[in-house]
């Protein structure tokens, strides 16, 4: 359902090797990536962040952004610098109370001398104050801030931290969030997890958000607009907060018949994927030209363009599964990206059965049948289809197509004791396409190498012997591609949303 399509080149430029003084004999620089081979530059080396406290203030008007950001930290090795992931204008960082130097190097690095060497074990306190107009800020021919009519909305992936706070970008480093933001009275700003706090004085309005479980940066949002908002409980108690943009025109009732279910669905979730891994829930819809909907931890990220056809409450089900698949459990690497979306995409296929509209088993034939052998959808390999292609259709729906083909192979009891005891295995961690194959083995005590090789890692169509053997199309025979599901559009409606920014 997102994002982009363009990977960033090779690991940014790390800048000359500071003079390191005798007492720090011993120290080196963090690396500027966290190591992920998709986006090397992505991420940071030699520490680990456990807290973003998030101190902002935002002119709608202007789109200009002023923060303090206080990052809780411990080092991983004997650090004379490190870096964060950033783009707008830093006028101070101090490291443990210390002023600290700093500077930037490609893309989008902020690189900070502290005045003392770090210790490996050390815990770490790191403020950076900031400011700037986001949308005027651009890394690698892009930008994650989208400009609203009235406001902004920080919501992309695998990026968009850097236009509004500093950062150790990668999933690999989740962290506790406290955003606090302030607004000209009329505008709201809406984050993930829990309202803790309003307050007004002098024309401004401060809102206090706080998620109180780790989550990746990429999964942090911001969006300051007029809102609508309506509040809520689901029936296992979750407090459910919804925020529609005023102005969304036509598609505003799709978009509040559709992102009012919120609850429903993950209610209806949870009886496949185990309890709501969150104390928070709830979806956003600010006025934006996006055409993407994205996971945003807690608070799901629509645009209105996924309602421009009446309403949609696959794409609901979608982003709400990821808040377990991807969210609760993240990716270790962004090869692992068939973790995150082949099962959303799963998901869409079991809502549809529970509505009536066609089962997982005759949307895994469509998907095998409408894709001749030379179509270039079986060139991409869901289990690691390269940055180019990360969230290509084929993630999607190859992806969902070989979760159909395992519960053939293991049985509809050792497939839904998968998809439960999954996120509960990893929760609030990080994992791998091998750790879900070695899960997998491990619960339906069979090898299962050699089908995940087939319908996952194979750039070609596997055969009719292979179809057979999984069940799929009619026991692998030619499936007739014409007879459609009756939920194919809707889940279809959410397939031109995969480019970055447009």
């Amino acid at each position: 359902m997102h994002r982009r399509l363009i990977a960033p080149g090779a690991l940014a430029t790390a800048s000359l090797m500071l003079a390191i003084p005798a007492s720090a004999a011993g120290f080196s620089p963090g690396a500027p990536g966290i190591g992920d081979p998709y986006y090397p530059a992505y991420g940071n080396g030699g520490y680990d962040v456990s807290h973003y406290d998030l101190r902002l203030k935002y002119q709608p008007e202007t789109d200009e952004l002023e923060g303090t950001a206080t990052l809780l930290a411990r080092t991983t090795q004997d650090l004379s610098r490190f870096d964060l992931d950033f783009l707008l204008d830093v006028s101070e960082v101090r490291v443990n109370g210390a002023k600290a130097s700093f500077t930037t190097s490609g893309e989008h690095e902020l690189e900070i001398t502290p005045k003392s060497p770090l210790a490996k074990g050390t815990s770490v306190t790191v403020v950076v104050r900031y400011s700037g107009v986001p949308s005027s800020k651009q890394a690698y021919g892009f930008t994650s801030w989208h400009r609203t009519p009235d406001g902004g909305v920080g919501a992309n992936e695998p990026e968009s931290a850097w236009w509004w706070f500093p950062s150790n970008d990668h999933p690999l480093d989740k962290a506790t969030y406290d955003v606090s933001v302030l607004v000209p009275d009329g505008s709201q700003a809406i984050s993930n997890g829990t309202l803790q706090s309003t307050s007004s004085r002098l024309g401004w309005t401060r809102y206090t958000w706080r998620s109180d479980k780790p989550q990746a940066t990429y999964l942090a949002t911001l969006a300051v607009g007029k809102f609508d908002i309506t509040t809520g409980t689901t029936d296992g108690g979750i407090p459910v907060v919804n925020a529609y943009s005023k102005d969304l025109g036509a598609n505003y009732g799709a978009a509040r018949a559709s992102v009012e279910r919120t609850g429903e669905i993950a209610d209806w979730l949870s009886g496949y994927f185990g309890p709501y891994p969150f104390n928070a829930l709830g979806g956003y819809v600010p006025n934006t030209t996006t055409g993407y909907a994205l996971e945003t931890q807690t608070r799901p990220f629509y645009s209105p363009r996924q309602f421009a056809n009446g309403s949609n409450t696959s794409v609901v089900v979608h982003e709400l599964a990821h808040q377990w698949y991807g969210d609760l459990v993240s990716v270790r690497g962004w090869k692992d990206i068939w973790v995150n979306e082949g099962f959303a995409r799963y998901a869409q296929w079991l809502w549809s059965e529970h509505e009536g509209e066609g089962t997982a088993q005759e949307l895994a034939d469509y998907v095998y049948a409408s894709h001749p052998a030379d179509d270039a959808f079986w060139t991409v390999k869901p289990g690691d289809p390269g940055p180019e292609n990360q969230f290509d259709i084929a993630v999607y729906d190859r992806g969902a197509l070989a979760l159909q083909a395992l519960r053939n192979e293991i049985g509809d009891e050792a497939f839904f004791a998968v998809l439960k005891g999954w996120p509960q295995k990893y929760a609030y961690g990080n994992a791998s396409v091998a750790d879900f194959q070695r899960y997998a083995e491990e619960v339906s005590g069979q090898p299962l190498a050699a089908l995940f090789d087939t319908w996952l890692f194979q750039p070609s169509k596997p055969g009719a012997p292979a179809a057979r053997d999984a069940s799929i199309a009619k026991a692998g025979e030619a499936a007739d591609a014409s007879v459609q599901p009756k939920s194919w559009k809707k889940i279809a409606a959410t397939n031109d949303v995969h480019g970055h920014g447009e």
